[in-house]
């Protein structure tokens, strides 16, 4: 699947780093913060929807993201949805969305690949608004997210759905562990702001 935000409003909340810099982690787990607090500040729960499929090695960024942060469901306030045994896809989509919404007031974190130019291969984007996950492929899926995450694992614009088979799955790899690893400071530092203020 393929993602974009689509929120004119809030476009100033957006950041794009490649994933090879020293300071990603770090600084998308400041962002997150601070775009979750900004979208969300009473949220009562945390829900990081992996979008993609594990029969794709260019779509599998968000099943592998899912199943790097599958430990993290064992906070009483935090879902991970999708990974690579159950991934959240074009087909479970709507049922899925359908699950979060009977949660009280979740924050919603969606995550998905994407396809871009040469230069952006590598970089995570990500910010204030939602996916629309299957757009790049003319699949018509709901929107999902409040904050959204995307990686640029291979170059688009022609042959899409043989371009995500031949991605570099180092590359996809090496994008989610920084992902994951980010997600996971925000989600630790979320939690102890919650603690503190209990």
């Amino acid at each position: 699947m393929f993602s974009f935000f689509d929120k004119n409003k809030t476009k100033c909340f957006k950041k794009s780093i490649n994933f090879k810099s020293v300071s990603c982690q770090k600084e998308m787990a400041s962002h997150l913060s601070e775009y979750a607090y900004h979208i969300k500040p009473n949220w009562n729960e945390v829900v990081i929807m992996c979008i993609g499929t594990d029969r794709s090695t260019g779509d599998s960024l968000g099943p592998i993201i899912g199943s790097k942060l599958a430990h993290l469901n064992t906070k009483s306030n935090v879902y991970i949805l999708g990974n690579l045994s159950n991934p959240v896809h074009a087909s479970n989509l709507a049922t899925n969305i359908e699950e979060v919404n009977i949660l009280s007031n979740p924050l919603v974190i969606a995550i998905d690949a994407s396809l871009g130019n040469s230069d952006n291969v590598g970089k995570i984007n990500f910010g204030i608004g939602s996916l629309k996950p299957g757009a790049g492929v003319k699949k018509d899926l709901p929107e999902v997210g409040d904050i959204y995450i995307t990686g640029v694992v291979n170059v688009g614009g022609f042959m899409e759905y043989f371009v995500l088979q031949n991605t570099r799955l180092s590359l996809v790899m090496d994008m989610a562990d920084v992902i994951a690893k980010s997600l996971e400071e925000f989600i630790l530092s979320i939690s102890s702001d919650t603690a503190k203020k209990a």
